[in-house]
């Protein structure tokens, strides 16, 4: 008896964007590419962008020979189509995929009947190690947090051990400073530099999506762990550290979706793991986590090729 496990297309996937037209593209291409069929609702901003590019994608579905629905789009701003979505539509969704702010995707994840692909926050960290290389971690955290300060994958919190806040803890604040970003920070942060900001209980759990970043000073990698696991949202988080051991540690203790060793949190990013093209960034731990791209828009099956066995 022959036992295979082949992918599959999950089936219909429903998209629920805001205003950006580009996803129609993006999300079209990559469900068909998969072998699904997608349902597109965008945001009334680009509603007739969004037309647009349905009606080439449907006119390309054409000229190849297939079905013209497997790509379609609700195209009413109504509130409610949003809703009916989230409910299935009478079992024609077999996915949810938000793209959007932090109100769609907690909305989609609260309302949501069918399985979601998401992530509701990017509080992404970066560890500085006591055997952190200076000159790496300042190029690292620069990265991490002003390259995109808008993007899931952009640094929010920086910690740094104890034992090396002497001599690293000044030089990071005026780094992030000196390129435009505004630090707040724990009473040994604020110590280090007076323009520093004090920072809240609140700045620790907070995604900025901005040039402003909270600096925190811990006792360790125990201590840095511990602070993701209270404060972070499992998405990405990277250490910065010359010893094998303590990045080991941290890539098999911290509970997120990417974890980093000596690299910018910024390459959370389907395309930069040559994945291609993503739809999305998921937290969950079921089926698809990390990048999503063409490969997590399936799942899978057993076939089991037989002569007439039968089970005792």
């Amino acid at each position: 008896m022959e036992i295979s496990r082949i992918a599959v297309p999950i089936g219909v996937i429903g998209i629920i964007y805001e205003s950006r037209p580009n996803v129609t593209a993006d999300a079209g291409g990559l469900c068909l590419k998969s072998g699904n069929a997608a349902i597109l609702r965008g945001g009334s901003d680009g509603i007739e962008t969004s037309k647009a590019i349905i009606a080439c994608l449907q006119a390309g579905l054409n000229d190849a020979g297939l079905s013209p629905d497997a790509v379609q789009m609700v195209a009413t701003p109504d509130r409610a189509a949003v809703g009916e979505m989230l409910q299935g539509l009478n079992g024609t969704i077999d996915l949810i995929v938000p793209r959007g702010g932090k109100n769609l995707v907690a909305r989609v994840q609260a309302e949501a009947r069918v399985p979601v692909f998401s992530h509701l926050e990017g509080i992404c960290h970066v560890y500085i190690d006591r055997q952190a290389d200076l000159a790496m971690a300042k190029a690292i955290v620069l990265n991490a947090k002003m390259r995109r300060t808008g993007v899931c994958g952009s640094a929010e919190t920086v910690l740094i051990d104890q034992a090396i806040a002497d001599t690293a803890l000044k030089p990071i604040i005026r780094t992030l400073i000196d390129a435009g970003c505004e630090v707040r920070g724990d009473a040994a942060t604020q110590h280090a530099d007076k323009a520093v900001k004090p920072a809240t209980e609140g700045d620790w759990s907070t995604e900025y999506l901005d040039a402003i970043i909270s600096i925190r000073v811990v006792g360790g990698i125990d201590e840095a762990i511990a602070h993701i696991a209270k404060y972070g949202s499992q998405h990405t988080d990277s250490i910065i550290t010359d010893n094998a051991a303590t990045a080991e540690k941290f890539l098999s203790e911290v509970d997120s979706a990417i974890v980093l060793h000596n690299a910018s949190t910024q390459f959370a990013d389907g395309g930069e793991f040559g994945f291609g093209a993503e739809i999305g960034i998921a937290t969950g731990k079921l089926h698809a986590r990390g990048p999503v791209g063409v490969d997590q828009l399936t799942t899978f099956k057993y076939q089991i090729r037989g002569t007439g066995q039968t089970r005792p």
